[in-house]
C-alpha cells in the first residue's frame, strides 16, 4: 500500500492524540463516550464492509505459464452458486503486494459475487490472476508485462474454460485499480474501479517502484486521455490518499461512482463491492 499522504496521517495522529488522552484518564479506547461523534469529526467514519451470509459458488484455480511475465502464474475463476449457463467475465486485479488469491482471501468476493446474483444483478464470473506483488500492470523493464498476460494469455485461458470473452469487464482496487483503467480503456466495455493508486505528475509523491522513470509513467498516464463505448465507475474513500486524483479522473471521464466516507482499506472495498458488481454485471448484459 501506498505511503498515506500528510492529510491522513495528520487526521490519524489526531485519533492517536484523542486515544492517548482518553488512556491517561483511565478510559480504553473502546469505551470513549462519543467515539463515534469523534470518528465523524476527523473523517473516518464509514462502516467495514460485511461478507454476505451467502453460500458462494464454486472456484475453479489453477496456474499458466505466463511468456508475457516470465513466470508461472496462478489464477482462480469465481462462479455464481447456481448458475450453469455460459456467462461473460469480470476479471480482478489486486492491490500491490496482492496476488489471485487476494479477491477472496481479503476482500470474500465469491460471497459477494453469489449475493450479486441473487439480489437481481446478471450473472457473471470473476477471473483473477496473479499481476506481480508490485508491477503495476503495465510493461516494466524487467521484461515483465502484465497488460499482455492479460490479452494474449489470460483471455484465451478464459474462453477454454467456457467463459464468454467477446465483452468483457475489468474491476480493481489499489494498485488494480489503476491497472483496470489502463487495460481496461484498451479492451474492456465496462470498469470498476475502487481507490485507483493514480498521481497526475510523476513527481507527485509517486510510490517507489511503481514506474521505471518519468517516460515510463507518462506512458502509461491515464489522464488525458478519453475512453469510448467504455462504462466507467471510480470509487474513492474521502480520507484515501488517491481521493483527489480519483475524484479529478471521475470528473474528466464522466464516470460513475464517488466519493464516500472512508479510506485506503479492505473494509471500505468490500463496502463497495456490492454496487461496483452491480454496475458492472449490468454493463455486461447489454
Amino acid at each position: 500500500m501506498p505511503l498515506l499522504s500528510r492529510r491522513l496521517l495528520l487526521r490519524t495522529g489526531a485519533a492517536a492524540t484523542i486515544a492517548g488522552v482518553a488512556a491517561v484518564a483511565g478510559l480504553e479506547s473502546g469505551a470513549i463516550p462519543g467515539r463515534s461523534k469523534i470518528h465523524d469529526v476527523l473523517g473516518l467514519s464509514g462502516p467495514d464492509g460485511v461478507v454476505p451470509d451467502v453460500r458462494p459458488g464454486p472456484v475453479e484455480s489453477g496456474t499458466f505459464e505466463s511468456a508475457a511475465r516470465r513466470t508461472t502464474v496462478g489464477y482462480s475463476i469465481i462462479r455464481p452458486h447456481d448458475s450453469s449457463a455460459e456467462l461473460p467475465v469480470v476479471l480482478a486485479l489486486h492491490g500491490r503486494g496482492g496476488d489471485h488469491t487476494s479477491a477472496i482471501g481479503d476482500l470474500g468476493m465469491d460471497r459477494y459475487l453469489t449475493a450479486a446474483v441473487q439480489s437481481g444483478t446478471p450473472p457473471f464470473a470473476v477471473a483473477t490472476v496473479d499481476g506481480g506483488p508490485d508491477s503495476y500492470w503495465h510493461p516494466r523493464a524487467t521484461g515483465d508485462d502484465p497488460l499482455r498476460m492479460l490479452s494474449a494469455e489470460f483471455l484465451p485461458l478464459l474462453a477454454k474454460r467456457g467463459l464468454r470473452t467477446e465483452r468483457v469487464g475489468v474491476l480493481g482496487w489499489s494498485m488494480g485499480g489503476y491497472g483496470a483503467l489502463l487495460w481496461g480503456g484498451r479492451s474492456a466495455v465496462a470498469i470498476g474501479a475502487m481507490s485507483p493508486a493514480l498521481w497526475r505528475r510523476y513527481d507527485d509523491n509517486v510510490a517507489a517502484g511503481a514506474f521505471d522513470g518519468a517516460g515510463d509513467f507518462e506512458r502509461y498516464q491515464v489522464f488525458g486521455r478519453p475512453l469510448e463505448n467504455v462504462a466507467v465507475r471510480i470509487d474513492c474513500g474521502r480520507d484515501d490518499p488517491f481521493a483527489d486524483a480519483a475524484g479529478a479522473l471521475r470528473r474528466e471521464l464522466h464516470a460513475a461512482g464517488g466519493r464516500q466516507a472512508g479510506a485506503h482499506t479492505g473494509g471500505y472495498w468490500r463496502r463497495m463491492l456490492p454496487e461496483q458488481l452491480r454496475f458492472l454485471g449490468q454493463k455486461l448484459a447489454r
